[in-house]
């Protein structure tokens, strides 16, 4: 299988890719390829709303959102990865998400897998449910079939993330993807 993992944390060095590299040390080693797009550090702007795409591209804007469209419809799976601010994915990430507007139609029709790695300091069992129910929502609409979660309690640094169970649960995710 072709895994894209959208990364959205802009701390290159933080937990949350902490975890991507484990999910992807995991995958690799069971045969996937794995292709990593660092939306946080992409030129992608925000979108317009204007619709010229139809849903069905091509956007007007003319930035990374493009590249990263081939590399999401020549996927099988999507790993969304994030820390959790202020309860939701990061800036970075949701503005990529928002240009799947030009491509809603196409992911649609893929039935892609998915999952998610998040990461936050929090430990309340509260902590990520906003985002949860965002992602679950996602997989809803895009008609992705989830593949699981890993939600990173306790991981404010990235310290604290190798000391924890987190990274052993995203390379097992990675490696039983099937």
């Amino acid at each position: 299988m072709k895994i894209v993992i959208l990364k959205g944390s802009p701390n290159k060095n933080g937990s949350s890719n902490l975890l991507a590299e484990s999910f992807m040390q995991g995958a690799k080693e069971a045969g996937h390829s794995v292709e990593v797009v660092d939306t946080a550090h992409a030129n992608i702007h925000p979108c317009i709303g204007c619709i010229k795409c139809g849903y069905e591209g091509p956007c007007v804007q003319k930035d990374d959102a493009e590249f990263i469209r081939k590399q999401i419809l020549s996927a099988d799976v999507i790993v969304f990865v994030t820390p959790l601010y202020y309860y939701g994915m990061s800036a970075q990430l949701k503005t990529m998400i928002d240009r799947f507007c030009a491509f809603n139609s196409s992911i649609q029709r893929k039935h892609l897998k998915s999952a998610l790695l998040t990461v936050a300091w929090n430990s309340d069992d509260w902590t990520f449910t906003a985002l949860e129910t965002h992602y679950k929502t996602l997989v809803h609409y895009l008609n992705l079939e989830d593949m699981g979660m890993v939600l990173g309690y306790g991981c404010g640094t990235p310290s604290m993330t190798r000391n924890s169970q987190y990274p052993h649960q995203a390379y097992l995710l990675g490696n039983r993807l099937k």
